[in-house]
């Protein structure tokens, strides 16, 4: 599906001064990552800007679910974006929800309000799945989540990079996973989630193509 940006959001003439901001929990913080990368910073370093300003805050919180990610974007994104000319948002969440006990309809509705709200005040929203683990049970959880986050984002013409099926089966993120907790990656893993996002829709939707 091609990103269609919201009628409130706009690329102005002129130089482009963008402020993306990533929200969400310690997969985007990159916790476990020896290197202190995680896929966000691998992502931010290969992206092009083509003579664009871009300025990337990682605003990822160890242990957060969807509901305090929804919550706190509101009042730690606005400083960040304040003198951009393009207020972008991207956003990882979900994985910590199956731990809250939060259910999969409250989950999606999370992610909902969160790409609602942003869409109402001109912002644009691309949202990163989240990941296996090496855990059967929390597996078959967590395709039921990214599912449902993929349907809410096909919904509202937002990019979603589904990481969940991609690296369920793949020898390398097992094998990251189990040097370590068994559900954070290593470098090797950060590394393939920063595969997936730049190879899914990411300068298309920076809409730095060239």
């Amino acid at each position: 599906m091609e990103f269609t940006p919201s009628a409130e959001f706009q690329v102005t003439d002129g130089p482009r001064d963008i402020g993306v901001c990533f929200v969400g929990d310690g997969f985007v913080a990159g916790y476990g990552d020896p290197k202190a990368l995680g896929w966000v910073s691998r992502v931010v370093g290969r992206t092009p800007t083509h003579g664009a300003d871009l300025t990337a805050y990682n605003l990822g919180v160890r242990g957060d679910s969807s509901a305090e990610v929804m919550n706190r974007w509101r009042t730690e994104c606005p400083p960040r974006w304040e003198d951009r000319t393009e207020r972008r948002l991207v956003i990882g969440v979900g994985a910590r929800d199956l731990d809250g006990g939060i259910s999969t309809a409250r989950s999606r509705l999370n992610l909902a309000n969160v790409l609602d709200e942003a869409a109402a005040t001109g912002i644009a929203t691309f949202v990163v799945g989240p990941t296996p683990t090496l855990d059967t049970d929390e597996n078959a959880r967590l395709q039921v989540l990214a599912e449902a986050q993929a349907d809410v984002c096909s919904r509202r013409g937002v990019p979603y990079v589904d990481c969940f099926f991609p690296l369920r089966d793949h020898e390398q993120w097992q094998s990251d996973l189990a040097a370590g907790d068994g559900v954070h990656p290593g470098q090797a893993g950060y590394g393939l989630i920063a595969w997936l996002v730049l190879h899914h829709g990411w300068q298309r939707w920076l809409q730095l193509d060239g």
